[in-house]
C-alpha cells in the first residue's frame, strides 16, 4: 500500500508539473513586428482617414481622438482590439525601444511612462499616423511639441 501511495504521489506530482509548465509556456504571447503585408495593412487603412476631424473621445470613423484612432485601425485592418485610452495601449503591450521601431508599432508621447498622453502609429523614416488637435496628420516622433515616453509592439 505504501508503494501504490507512493507511485499515485508520483503520478499527480507529474501531472501538475507538466500541466502548469505547458500553462506558462502558452500563457504568454511575444510580441512581434507587424509583418510586412500587416503593416501594410495598417498604413493603407490609417491613410484612408488623413485629415479626419479631431474630436476627444471620438472612436470613428469620420472623427478621433488619438487612441480612438489607433484602436479603430488595428480592428478594422488586422481585427485586433485595443484598449480604448492611450495609457492602457501602452500598459497591455510589449515595450520596445525607439531605436527598434517596426511599422505598425505604437508610439507613446506624456508626461512619464505613468502619465501617457497620446499615442500614434510609427510609419517608418520617424515618422507616425496620429489624430490630435490638427486632424490625422503624419509627423515626426520627435517634434517638439511631443515627449516621447516609450512604444509598444502590439501582439497576436
Amino acid at each position: 500500500m505504501n508503494n501504490h501511495l507512493k507511485k499515485t504521489f508520483v503520478s499527480i506530482a507529474t501531472a501538475f508539473t507538466l500541466f502548469t509548465a505547458g500553462a506558462s509556456l502558452t500563457a504568454a504571447k511575444p510580441a512581434h513586428a507587424a509583418s510586412d503585408e500587416d503593416a501594410t495593412t495598417l498604413i493603407d487603412e490609417a491613410n484612408t482617414h488623413m485629415n479626419a476631424r479631431y474630436v476627444w473621445g471620438a472612436n470613428g470613423p469620420s472623427s478621433f481622438d488619438c487612441s480612438g484612432f489607433t484602436k479603430y485601425v488595428y480592428k478594422k485592418a488586422l481585427g485586433v482590439n485595443l484598449p480604448r485610452t492611450a495609457q492602457a495601449q501602452y500598459n497591455s503591450n510589449q515595450k520596445v525601444s525607439v531605436s527598434n521601431l517596426k511599422k505598425g508599432d505604437l508610439v507613446f508621447f506624456g508626461s512619464s511612462s505613468r502619465s501617457i498622453s497620446h499615442v500614434g502609429m510609427y510609419i517608418g523614416n520617424g515618422k507616425m499616423i496620429d489624430a490630435q488637435n490638427r486632424g490625422v496628420i503624419k509627423e515626426n516622433i520627435h517634434s517638439a511639441w511631443w515627449n516621447l515616453v516609450g512604444a509598444a509592439r502590439v501582439g497576436e
